[in-house]
């Protein structure tokens, strides 16, 4: 996981002077696995993290989740979030619970103070204790939860590695990023779950095709639909209020659908295309992360003048003083490399 060949994406100004900066790697990839553009190593091996939360889902569809428990959008939306811990999330993470059979003590992704500081300091006032269901991956527990409760094996130590439903999550994500699953090495995430560690390109790969599935068996293909559904006409659930994630889907209509994942991962998916974008910040910082995507996605002539300005926070964030003062900015600085002789 060398981080040499890194290129300088982000640069962090103070007045005139440039103060730090954000290295990293960027992979773009068709769902033909060809590589359409890059920046520094568009093969960096690293954590997928969050970002493989939308390919964690397709399992529960595949198994018929749709059907069987008659999930709405919300429902299956929330699978794949990293969530606020906003009412609305835990609503619908409970529900998804309780359609499985299943109550909030089934979930073991620890507990976690809701992203949204509001809704943090809502549960402080009121005394109540953050909990599992407040946790930012409790929709796809959940969604794990109700896999094994279809595939009618143990809801028990459904985290642990040996257990049938992470063997279908490795196959899964090993299987749409085109990686064998001997080639991906597990580490443990934040939440308690296995965590996969692929090459960059083939993470854009597999958003690629989750994004234009033709090339799938029918009813993965029907999954990857109904994933990318139910995120454009729920795209609160994904994330939440003021969230880069909510917000991109809400302005283009979900034709990008983007995830964020831990330390400085991105990854979206531009359906009609066929194409996903795949990036790696190395020191993991979430500041530059934003700049990035929505740069990349600008570079890829992916977004209209007005949904660039409306994300302009985003992409060009101010630093500012206790004194609410703007005293630098947040911006990225690289130049995305055109390519379609390398392939994933």
């Amino acid at each position: 996981m060398s981080t040499s060949d890194a290129e300088l994406l982000v640069a962090v100004t103070r007045g005139p002077v440039t103060e730090s900066v954000h290295r990293g790697h960027i992979a773009v990839s068709d769902s033909q696995g060809r590589l359409l553009a890059y920046v520094g190593n568009p093969h960096f091996y690293t954590f997928a993290r969050s970002t493989a939360k939308l390919l964690q889902a397709i399992p529960l569809l595949e198994a018929g989740g749709a059907e069987r428990l008659s999930l709405t959008d919300a429902e299956t939306a929330i699978t794949c979030a990293s969530h606020n811990g906003e009412p609305e999330h835990t609503q619908a993470a409970m529900s998804l619970l309780g359609k499985a059979g299943l109550g909030v003590s089934a979930l073991d992704c620890g507990p976690q103070e809701p992203l949204l500081r509001r809704e943090a300091d809502r549960l402080k006032y009121e005394h109540v204790a953050a909990a599992p269901i407040h946790n930012n991956c409790s929709g796809k527990h959940a969604g794990m939860l109700a896999l094994a409760s279809l595939m009618q094996v143990s809801t028990h130590q459904y985290t642990h590695p040996d257990h049938p439903v992470q063997h279908k999550m490795l196959q899964t994500v090993s299987d749409m990023c085109g990686i064998p699953a001997e080639r991906i090495e597990l580490g443990v995430d934040g939440c308690g779950v296995p965590v996969f560690a692929l090459p960059l390109a083939a993470l854009a790969y597999g958003y690629a095709r989750l994004g234009r599935p033709d090339d799938l068996a029918p009813k993965r293909a029907e999954a990857c639909r109904r994933i990318i559904a139910a995120i454009r006409r729920s795209p609160f659930y994904l994330a939440g209020t003021d969230r880069y994630d909510t917000r991109l889907a809400e302005l283009t209509a979900g034709r990008i659908i983007g995830k964020m994942g831990a330390e400085g991962l991105y990854a979206a998916t531009v359906p009609e295309l066929g194409i996903g974008i795949a990036i790696k910040v190395d020191d993991g910082a979430e500041r530059a992360l934003y700049p990035v995507a929505t740069e990349a996605l600008l570079q890829l002539g992916l977004l209209s003048e007005e949904e660039a300005e409306r994300l302009a926070p985003f992409h060009r964030p101010d630093v500012v003083n206790r004194r609410h003062e703007t005293v630098g900015r947040i911006q990225p600085v690289f130049r995305l490399i055109r390519t379609q002789e390398h392939t994933c």
